[in-house]
């Protein structure tokens, strides 16, 4: 074999050689210890891959609450609106310290696309809570929705049938079922230390008004300013008008609930520290335009959706603040409301176990006091979380008979089990809304 042979090798290519394969030895030191899960940091098999869709107001704060969590990777936001989701891009690149979020305006490519995320967050107007939370099922992606998690029976009903079928795990944010003074009035409720429960209000605040009327025409901005088609949804087309953002739609029956504004929080607080197997009916009484309404349970409790103009702070004489709940029984009674350190009650001798009855709860539940780390703990360990579906849909389906006797002025009887109005047809058909194609169900 002569010195020219392609098969000699030369002490050069040698050396060559020899330095690849060290550097093909050594290299895996090289790897950030993040990303073998060291430092404190969680492994990449660990972590759930995450995207967010409607990323304003409440959507940018549950962004990043989520984003504080070490088992959260998030990749992809989704805004029909382009200074929401180039914000939101900001906010998850920042974190990471690189460009690699991915923008999308359209829901539907980012969920047919992105097979890489195990989990979404839904934060839209309230009129797309229902219908994204069934297709991103339908995608195989767990749900993290913000309340009112529907704007209809038929739609709640959906929702829970969707999670069952596709085996997801579902969480409505009702954040107040894990927020520790909330949860210490539900389980002094719950356990008896009140007596029988008799009577339990909830703060289902009148937001000044529901109108049924539409905005006058305004020239539409740019599709890929905003997309107003994708902004309206599956609610009945309305010409652009710019007093419908930035939370304008509230007010419209079109986008919006009424009821189920507030009592999406506080009607699940409610039922949470009562006895609910043996609750087969509600009766509702009609009190007036955006009046207190009171209803009765089959069990004899009173539930009172109680009811304020004006400022969410307004004084009341059941709790301060908003978003709150009390239960009255014969040993006394237990109220919790934003704003608070602890749980308020009737006597300073029912605080006494204040942090015995909270251990025992996250002991017997296994759940966190923090409603975020309740949901990823479940995408974890697939079990439901506290503000699962059915508790979603028992609270909604109260909220919105509530809004429908509203409507219809007269007192109404409501069979929970069937979620039916008993005797009223002209009650039972406004439990569904039609939805404009082709966003539908």
């Amino acid at each position: 074999m002569n010195d020219h042979s392609p098969t000699r090798t030369t002490r050069r290519q040698f050396l060559r050689q020899s330095t690849l394969a060290f550097g093909a030895v050594t290299l895996p030191s090289l790897v950030p210890a993040s990303a073998l899960g060291r430092e404190g940091a969680v492994a990449p098999s660990e972590r759930i891959v995450m995207a967010g869709i409607g990323l304003g107001g409440r959507g940018s704060y549950d962004l990043n609450v989520m984003l504080a969590q070490k088992d959260v990777q998030w990749v992809a936001v989704c805004d029909v609106l382009k200074e929401r989701r180039e914000a939101a891009k900001r906010t998850v690149d920042a974190k990471y310290g690189n460009r690699d979020c991915a923008m999308y305006r359209d829901l539907r490519e980012m969920l047919a696309g992105r097979t890489d995320v195990d989990a979404v967050l839904i934060a839209t107007g309230d009129r797309w809570h229902a219908l994204a939370a069934i297709w991103a099922m339908r995608a195989g992606k767990d749900v993290y929705c913000e309340k009112p998690a529907c704007l209809t029976m038929a739609q709640g009903r959906m929702v829970v049938d969707t999670a069952r079928r596709y085996c997801r795990v579902y969480q409505t944010g009702a954040q107040r079922l894990s927020e520790p003074h909330h949860v210490f009035a539900i389980e002094l409720a719950r356990s008896g230390r009140l007596g029988p429960i008799h009577t339990v209000y909830a703060d289902c605040r009148w937001r000044d008004g529901h109108r049924f009327d539409w905005l006058p025409a305004e020239p539409e901005p740019p599709r890929e300013e905003l997309d107003w088609d994708l902004f309206i949804g599956p609610s009945p087309w309305r010409p652009y008008n710019h007093g419908y953002l930035h939370s304008g739609w509230y007010h419209f029956y079109d986008f919006a609930t009424d009821v189920a504004m507030w009592g999406a929080h506080t009607v699940a607080q409610a039922l949470a520290g009562l006895d609910m197997t043996g609750v087969t009916s509600i009766e509702f009484e009609y009190g007036g335009p955006g009046a207190t309404m009171v209803t009765r349970l089959s069990n004899g409790v009173k539930l009172v959706l109680y009811r304020t103009s004006g400022s969410v702070w307004a004084p009341c004489e059941y709790w301060h603040g908003a978003c709150g709940e009390r239960f009255e029984g014969p040993e006394g009674w237990a109220a919790a409301a934003d704003g608070y350190s602890r749980t308020e009650v009737s006597s300073p001798s029912l605080l006494q176990d204040y942090d015995r009855v909270l251990a025992d709860y996250t002991a017997r539940t296994q759940r966190p006091l923090d409603h975020v780390r309740d949901f990823l703990d479940c995408v974890k360990s697939r079990r439901d979380p506290v503000a699962n579906p059915e508790v979603m849909y028992r609270s909604m389906c109260i909220c919105l008979a509530a809004d429908i006797v509203g409507q219809l002025q007269r007192n109404l009887k409501f069979d929970l089990q069937r979620a039916e109005f008993v005797g009223d047809e002209e009650a039972n058909r406004l439990r569904s809304r039609a939805m404009r194609a082709p966003y539908m169900l």
